[in-house]
């Protein structure tokens, strides 16, 4: 196995504790945090059967690098997951063929060009778990990777969302354009709405950090750009709220 990563906070480590604990080394929890969550959280990791250590709250921000822990952090090893963005669309696509029409879900991607913020990423991962997002991707140069702030704030989803970071994502748009995946760009300044746009089928929607949108050579390699409708007095929404509303119309959409 790998050399183990640390995780923290209650959903980080509660969701890899539940999908896969025999990838945990040890757990350590502050044994001055008595709260019922906590007592609800060590009787899940005594019935794992996984090794608890006591730290005190000095000790788990050491381990954490922040103070944000919770009371909770975790060794684990890295989970096995695919390599590739192409190994991860072949591999849908075979199971999707293999299930019956009615049953089959189009690939929906989350691409963030610009999102350098670690907590703007965790959230963005949260919220592509929630909507069933098969991938997020993000360019080398210009993006957050996952780290254990990101892990944190992804309560979890840093774990289940595959997220594959590209060399040259004008490149890799036009490569899921091959795969008759449509690329969708959402900008301030598009005629076309959120709500008036089809994501039925097979999409990625593209996201902008907050603030300087899309970088120009991604928004004209969209197929369409698309906004969000703003009603009151500010001008965009932070990333990961653009991409909550964005994912769970398509999630609407979908269960028409």
């Amino acid at each position: 196995m790998s050399n183990p990563k640390v995780l923290f906070g209650f959903h980080a480590v509660g969701v890899r504790l539940k999908t896969a604990p025999k990838s945990i080394v040890e757990i350590y929890i502050d044994p001055t945090s008595r709260d019922a969550r906590m007592r609800q959280f060590v009787d899940k990791v005594k019935g794992a059967g996984v090794r608890l250590v006591e730290a005190d709250s000095m000790r788990l921000a050491k381990l954490c690098g922040s103070h944000g822990h919770q009371g909770v952090a975790a060794r684990v090893h890295e989970l096995t997951q695919v390599t590739s963005l192409d190994e991860l669309l072949e591999q849908l696509e075979a199971t999707q063929l293999a299930l019956p029409v009615k049953d089959r879900v189009p690939p929906l991607i989350l691409v963030l060009d610009g999102v350098t913020d670690p907590h703007n990423l965790g959230a963005c991962l949260r919220v592509a778990d929630g909507a069933g997002v098969h991938a997020v991707i993000a360019p080398k140069d210009h993006a957050a990777g996952i780290n254990a702030t990101v892990a944190k704030v992804a309560s979890g989803a840093a774990e289940t969302v595959p997220y594959f970071m590209v060399t040259n994502l004008a490149r890799t748009l036009n490569e899921l354009k091959e795969r008759n995946i449509w690329i969708i760009g959402t900008s301030d300044v598009a005629t076309k709405t959120l709500y008036q746009a089809d994501l039925r089928g097979p999409v990625a929607l593209v996201l902008g950090a907050e603030g300087d949108g899309m970088r120009q050579l991604t928004a004209k390699t969209c197929d369409e750009l698309i906004s969000i409708p703003m009603r009151g007095a500010v001008e965009s929404l932070n990333v990961s709220v653009a991409s909550g509303v964005c994912l769970y119309e398509a999630m609407r959409q979908r269960s028409l």
